[in-house]
Formats: C-alpha cells, structure tokens, sequence
C-alpha cells in the first residue's frame, strides 16, 4: 500500500477502491510450460499455464487493433471474467452519473481518462464479480500507462502480457469501419481491408464482420471513431503506452503477436502462440 501512496494523491484519489483492487486480485497458480513451435523468436513466457483456467492476463494494443474481439473470446474458451475499461466508460457515458459529461468531453477529444477514473470504475466491476464469484480475469484497456502498469503490479501478479499489433494505416481503417448496434449492443466491423505487404512484410486481408439482418437498421458509429480522433488516440497511445510494452518486456512477460489477418486467420496462430488447444477454440472463433 505505501507504494500505491506514493503513486497517487490522496487529495485526488480514495484509497478504497486501490484497497478492493488488493482485495479483488487473486494470483492464479501457473505451472512451466513449453514454448510454442509456431513463434520459436517470441516463446509463451516460462511460468504460464493456460490449462490452469484461473488466468490474470492483460492484452495490450492501439485502439482499433482487436483487444475486445479475441479477449471475449479467450474469455468463453478459458471460462474467466473478460473486463474491459472501454466498455466500463462508455456504460458509465450511457448512464446519468456524476462522470457523464466530464468522460464524454474527454473521450470525444481521444484522450486518455484520468487513472483515477479508470481504477475508481474499475474497482466497482471488480466487486460486483467478486460478489458472483469470480476468479481470474482478462483486463483489456488497462494499463495504459507505466503509472497504471506500477499501480497493477502492487495489487496482484499478472502472469501475461499479450501485445496485438497491426500496422497503423490499417487500424485507421479499421476503427472508421466499427458499427455498434444501439438494440442489443453487439460490435460489428463494415470495413473490408486488403493491404499490400511492403518493405517485406506480407499483405493482410480482413473480411468485414457483418451484422445479421434484424441490426442493419440499428446501426450507430461510436462518437470518438472519426479520422481525426482515431489518429489522435494512435498518438497519444505510442506517446503514454508504448512504454508499458517496455515495461512489461522487461519483466518477461510480454509476448508480441502480429496479427496475419482477420479472425479466421489470426484467432487459431493467437491459440498456438498461446499453447491453447486450436479444436477446442473453433467455436469461439465462430461465435
């Protein structure tokens, strides 16, 4: 606690929620593991146990890059929570609270909301699971900051770090092309992407991810997914995030993977790369 003191004013923060936070965070019991044959320059860090169920793992990554997509997924296939900060702002957005207007001036900007905030709205979904019974979780969204990272890292144990990437051009692209149906809430992606590899790198195709018929009508394009604020957020990321990658690359327990494609393609190399059983993950690939 007294490095957390030290991290943050008390004038500007309440030490209840850093003090559920401790509480909340379980460390899961991970086991030697062997590295994948697929990514033999960028192994599955020693100590991570997939297996085990009971994982505390972060997905790093630019806005746009997929977080949500294959943690939700990762999140049905391993039966651990799926928590996500993006999703805690906007519902916070959606709601009458105190927060509203002051999250939605700051998100329409693409900046990043105050650690304060985050860990205050964090600390309520953490409690609300501890109250269902939760153990383990995938945090998507946080840290994204080296302040965060310190803050994360005297509260509980992250066992890894899973770094999304794909190159910029595309994750503008990308994000111009994200749909939310405003009736059941679910993302879709109207963005049909075909780049040509360059200076060596191979090309990369994404296939748009459509809605059913009953949500075309429904459609609505999230406020902060403009060119001009999704290249801003791109900015303020590789300025206040790409240290975090840092961070945690230090500690071993970063492992990078470059997105070859769209879900079909990625989702069974991100199982490998993951020593995760590929036939077993086809229906979450599907869902």
């Amino acid at each position: 606690m007294a490095a957390i003191t030290r991290l943050l004013k008390p004038s500007h923060f309440s030490s209840t929620s850093i003090s559920f936070m401790r509480r909340s965070l379980s460390t899961a019991a991970v086991s030697e593991t062997a590295k994948s044959p697929s990514y033999p320059h960028n192994p599955l860090p020693s100590g991570v146990d997939p297996s085990g169920r009971n994982v505390q793992w972060v997905f790093l990554g630019c806005p746009g890059v997929g977080k949500g997509t294959y943690a939700s997924r990762l999140s049905t296939l391993l039966g651990v929570p799926h928590i996500s900060t993006g999703d805690l702002v906007r519902e916070e957005l959606n709601s009458s609270g105190p927060l509203s207007q002051q999250l939605a001036e700051i998100v329409n900007q693409g900046k990043l909301v105050s650690d304060e905030i985050i860990i205050s709205l964090l600390s309520k979904r953490l409690e609300a699971g501890e109250a269902k019974g939760e153990s383990g979780f995938l945090l998507d969204g946080f840290p994204r900051t080296v302040r965060q990272a310190e803050i994360l890292d005297d509260v509980t144990d992250i066992d890894l770090v899973i770094n999304l990437k794909l190159p910029e051009n595309i994750l503008v692209e990308k994000c111009l092309g994200r749909r939310i149906c405003n009736q059941c809430g679910k993302n879709f992606n109207v963005a049909s992407i075909n780049a040509k590899g360059e200076n060596g790198s191979p090309g990369i195709s994404m296939a748009p991810l459509l809605p059913p018929s009953h949500c075309i009508s429904k459609l609505i394009t999230r406020a902060d997914d403009t060119e001009a604020v999704v290249k801003e957020r791109l900015r303020v990321y590789n300025d206040k995030s790409l240290p975090v990658e840092e961070f945690y690359r230090t500690q071993g327990k970063l492992l990078e993977f470059d997105l070859p494609g769209g879900i079909p393609e990625s989702w069974p190399k991100l199982l490998e790369a993951l020593n995760l059983d590929v036939h077993e993950g086809k229906q979450s690939a599907a869902a």
